[in-house]
């Protein structure tokens, strides 16, 4: 599995229209979600993928501090439907994790979740921040992942 970490300017087009199809599939439909998913953020995030027969599979959006929160970011974490339940779920977060406090040297990482992966999130040590709350018809919460709390 190789995982392939961009710029929005070191995207190749197809690459970027694939990614932009596979998120409205899966926020956007799948999720019977009406949002505007190309939201204008995507040129100053970093963006993790992987790609299987030359289509992006996994995929989740790096934010740097400063631009949503104060601290760095996860979002848009996705996988493809026909490739759930075969571990990229896990093997994202977990390369997101480590770009962000290894590379970029952050210490803090926020993420806006849905509800039901609170358990999937607190695996990583992401800790729940805020109370459950209705966006876009989907219950979230804001969660917070602290270096220094998770390693030894």
């Amino acid at each position: 599995m190789h995982w392939m970490v961009k710029t929005f300017e070191q995207l190749d087009l197809g690459e970027l229209y694939h990614i932009l199809q596979r998120r409205v599939a899966v926020f956007v439909v799948e999720q019977n979600c009406a949002y505007p998913e190309v939201d204008g953020i995507d040129q100053a995030c970093v963006h993790l993928f992987v790609k299987e027969d030359d289509k992006v599979v996994a995929y989740a959006r790096l934010i740097p501090r400063g631009v949503l929160y104060s601290t760095a970011s996860i979002g848009r974490i996705m996988v493809d439907p026909a490739y759930r339940a075969q571990g990229y779920g896990r093997k994202l977060v977990d390369q997101a994790i480590k770009i962000i406090t290894e590379d970029w040297k952050e210490h803090q990482i926020k993420i806006h979740a849905q509800v039901y992966l609170l358990n999937f999130y607190q695996s990583f040590g992401f800790k729940q921040i805020s109370d459950h709350y209705l966006e876009d018809g989907i219950m979230h919460v804001d969660m917070l992942f602290e270096k220094s709390k998770n390693l030894n």
